[in-house]
């Protein structure tokens, strides 16, 4: 049997959602069973061997729906091995260096002995949801910085961290 890993994730306006489907759809191409599922929507882990949550970045926190999903799975996410992702810089930084997690995210990665963080590029478009989101997109400064080949690349790393671990035998 393979691995089935829950990828969960908090957005505001789909940036990281489709980031998290792309995660998905490369753990399964890779040979594990995976889904992509909106962090509010999970109500147990069970299911799952192994958890990705990501979350976008506004105004250097997480998006409230990750960090909620991490306060309510507290109890079952140490028993899973865990990756953690932000999405966020409206730039090309997130391409041309390594962006350490924000102090919340970094806080979580200790406290869930996390594998590993990432920051990918984010995407902000005409039709943001909230005043900031559409002064930033009126002021030329949005678009879309989502480096799908790192993703997929990066997905690829967990999924060879993950494959031929029969079901149930990778908890710690």
């Amino acid at each position: 049997m393979n691995a089935k890993v829950l990828v969960a994730y908090g957005t505001t306006n789909g940036s990281t959602a489709r980031i998290a489907e792309t995660i998905a759809e490369t753990l399964n191409k890779e040979g594990l069973t995976a889904e992509a599922r909106p962090a509010e929507s999970v109500v147990t882990l069970l299911p799952y061997d192994a958890v990705v949550v990501g979350g976008g970045v506004y105004a250097g926190r997480w998006q409230k729906n990750a960090r909620r999903f991490l306060r309510r799975h507290r109890r079952e996410l140490p028993a899973r091995p865990l990756w953690l992702f932000s999405s966020g810089p409206l730039d090309a930084s997130a391409a041309e260096r390594d962006i350490p997690p924000v102090p919340g995210v970094r806080r979580a990665m200790i406290r869930f002995d996390a594998r590993e963080h990432i920051t990918f590029g984010g995407c902000l478009e005409k039709g943001a949801k909230g005043f900031i989101a559409h002064r930033i997109v009126e002021s030329g400064k949005g678009g879309d910085f989502r480096d799908f080949p790192a993703i997929e690349a990066w997905a690829g790393r967990i999924a060879k961290e993950l494959r031929g671990v029969p079901q149930g035998q990778n908890r710690r």
